[in-house]
């Protein structure tokens, strides 16, 4: 519990890196309330906007949530990913500090439709590898994914897709990541959707489509996306220009 008053880096920003450590220890995910701004701010050092700074942060991002008159608390069931940097889902997941379950992984070569054949720029009939996949924590899963990638990147139905995605197509198929162009809406559990994800048919799920380009706009994957709304939220930054 302390921060480097002669570093370089600022007071705010490191009191934001010990909450997120602060968040991640098992008694305050169980709901133990989170120490008071005012009693952090005398053991850290710093003024009490400092913490105030920090702590919104984390509000913002529904990692904290406050309880007028009882304190500061972690959030339940608040998973976050934020659009102003993309990353792929694990790294984001590990960076919130939660471990990924993977509860179903299915690989299989599938002839391509018309729409996905448009969406590759392939022909229609043309093989394309499909991934599914279904992940959570360990309370169950909470987000169902559909892949589907361009012939050229070569990969195969021999690969270990427990492993971070953008990692193995970088590391062994010299395919890079860079550009994630989505499309998200709110829709209703069918009986299917509901079934794999363990929520009620007709609740609320956010639907997420994506297109994954590399360095030259090529597409390399297309996903499809299902988070069950009552784990997962998005975040966006929005910097208006000067």
């Amino acid at each position: 519990m302390q921060i480097d008053h002669s570093s370089s880096v600022p007071l705010h920003y490191q009191v934001e890196e010990l909450l997120r450590k602060l968040i991640k220890e098992e008694r305050y995910i169980n709901g133990e309330p989170l120490p008071k701004e005012v009693d952090l701010s005398k053991l850290l050092g710093v003024a009490r906007n400092t913490v105030r700074q920090a702590t919104n942060k984390l509000v913002y991002e529904n990692a904290i949530v406050r309880k007028k008159g009882v304190g500061s608390f972690v959030a339940p069931n608040s998973l976050s990913t934020k659009l102003d940097k993309w990353s792929s889902f694990t790294e984001e997941m590990t960076q919130l500090g939660v471990q990924l379950k993977n509860y179903e992984i299915k690989v299989s070569m599938v002839k391509a439709d018309s729409d996905l054949a448009r969406t590759l720029n392939i022909k229609e009939g043309k093989e394309v590898l499909e991934l599914i996949r279904l992940r959570g924590d360990e309370e169950g899963p909470f987000v169902l994914f559909y892949s589907y990638f361009h012939p050229r990147v070569g990969l195969t139905t021999d690969e270990d897709f427990s492993e971070p995605l953008y990692t193995v197509l970088e590391s062994k198929y010299a395919t890079r990541a860079v550009t994630s162009q989505e499309e998200i809406k709110a829709i209703v559990a069918d009986d299917h959707l509901a079934k794999k994800l363990r929520t009620p048919v007709n609740s609320p799920l956010l639907s997420r489509v994506r297109r994954v380009l590399d360095p030259g706009n090529r597409i390399i994957e297309y996903n499809l996306c299902y988070y069950r709304s009552d784990k997962f939220t998005y975040t966006i930054d929005i910097h208006r220009n000067q």
